[in-house]
């Protein structure tokens, strides 16, 4: 899970684990998600602002698909808190960039049973450390993770079969835009109905980056199709280094023992 969580509890650990760990269940994956509010406000833009919308953008676009309609079936795709068996790891291509948790679904949808995966409510409520925009740097916070994700659903949908030329793009830019603002509209009415705050300036603002970075990220998979968009699986690291396992531990306890006699 996230390493930033600020209203961490026990319980969600546990929550997370319990349809994984529980013998009368035959789940091998599951996705936690929760309310994101904090602070007397709605966050989580990026899962509100930019992945409903796209998934119904696209869906508009390329038609029904049965990968797409599996990933809008999840509450909150892009919570950083999963729990899946062990065996599932050799094989699972983990993406290195913000795409991680579309990814990570996608990989679940490739791989695995439908009924074999589920999600849970960890958490009553839930806030991290938040990213800025970033509207002046693509490079950094919410600009950069909107670009890393949707290259990663586009790279996804192209193993399918589907391709995204100059045309296609600025379709699903246009139907993107009007999802976005549909949906920008129903969250300022469930924020007034549950009392919250919500800016419709900022709202408005992160749909126009999404949509600018529809566009940059499709250009960016076209000009550089050859480019690795995940990290090696566990079964080819140990096909090139069989002892790897073996040097991690080592290097683990060097460093357990450097920070022992730091803090002695």
């Amino acid at each position: 899970h996230d390493c930033d969580i600020l209203t961490y509890k026990r319980e969600l650990l546990g929550r997370l684990l319990f349809p994984i760990a529980n013998p009368n269940f035959q789940f091998e994956f599951c996705k936690g998600y929760y309310a994101r509010v904090g602070q007397g406000k709605l966050n989580g833009r990026v899962s509100r602002l930019l992945i409903g919308p796209l998934l119904a953008a696209l869906e508009s676009n390329i038609g029904y698909s049965d990968y797409l309609n599996f990933m809008k079936s999840f509450r909150y795709p892009l919570s950083g808190e999963f729990a899946l068996r062990s065996n599932l790891l050799s094989d699972l291509r983990i993406p290195f960039d913000w795409g991680l948790e579309m990814g990570i679904l996608s990989e679940m949808y490739r791989n695995q049973a439908i009924n074999r995966v589920c999600q849970a409510e960890i958490c009553d409520h839930y806030d991290h450390k938040h990213q800025d925009l970033s509207v002046s740097n693509p490079k950094a916070g919410l600009s950069r993770m909107s670009n890393d994700i949707v290259n990663a659903v586009l790279r996804k949908l192209a193993t399918q079969g589907h391709s995204f030329g100059a045309e296609t793009l600025r379709s699903l830019k246009a139907a993107y835009y009007r999802y976005a603002l549909d949906a920008v509209d129903q969250y300022k009415a469930d924020a007034a109905f549950n009392g919250l705050k919500l800016d419709l300036n900022v709202e408005e603002s992160a749909v126009e980056l999404f949509a600018k970075n529809i566009m940059k990220a499709g250009d960016s998979f076209s000009q550089q199709p050859m480019a690795v968009p995940s990290m090696p699986t566990w079964s080819r690291v140990l096909s090139a280094h069989p002892d790897f396992f073996y040097r991690m531990r080592l290097a683990i306890e060097e460093d357990n023992n450097v920070q022992r006699i730091r803090a002695a």
